[in-house]
């Protein structure tokens, strides 16, 4: 089993701890993990990108090759076009649908939906309505997490253990709102 991610964004959405998610369920099926993680030039709104690679074998980078990633899963659109060409032909996008319009001259946001169906196998996921009708905005990161759930060669039961262990110090309510908003995520996928 080898499972190369990329995981993007904007500074502040989640991205990391989407990657310590992964990370927390994979080692704890005894799998090797090796993550990069490159951080825009602010804290907020500036690009942000995971390399996460996750293997039953010895991994000898935590880069990405160009061509080799399994899946992009973007938090934002535009993001996930900046990582097309690390994406294998036979990967997928799975991106949030809801821009984030840090630029002037950001694209129309139906011509770029367009673009990223065309250019790969996408699925498109509406996050900020998934985070909402699980009870809050902010899990809009973990319901993202549950709609690459499919495509991330983990069981989901996996990624729920490891979510409740990310969440366990924030409260029991913090703990279920994720979960549902996981459960919501991969539903839609499902669908």
């Amino acid at each position: 089993m080898q499972r190369n991610i990329i995981i993007a964004g904007v500074g502040g959405q989640g991205i990391l701890t989407i990657a310590s998610i992964i990370d927390l369920a994979a080692m704890s099926l005894n799998l090797r993990v090796k993550q990069a993680e490159v951080h825009g030039m602010s804290q907020r709104g500036g690009a942000v990108e995971s390399h996460l690679r996750i293997s039953t074998e010895e991994i000898y980078s935590d880069l990405i090759p160009l061509g080799k990633a399994d899946m992009i899963l973007s938090l934002e659109p535009m993001e996930s076009l900046r990582y097309l060409p690390f994406l294998a032909p036979e990967g997928v996008i799975v991106t949030a649908t809801e821009s984030y319009e840090n630029i002037n001259n950001y694209p129309d946001k139906n011509s770029l939906l367009q673009h990223i169906s065309e250019s790969a196998s996408a699925l498109l996921v509406d996050a900020k309505s998934i985070a909402t009708a699980a009870g809050s905005a902010m899990t809009y990161n973990v319901a993202m997490l549950g709609a690459a759930a499919p495509y991330i060669g983990l069981e989901p039961a996996e990624l729920e253990k490891a979510i409740t262990t990310y969440f366990a110090g924030k409260g029991e309510k913090i703990v279920e709102t994720n979960l549902i908003a996981f459960r919501l995520g991969l539903d839609n996928t499902k669908k």
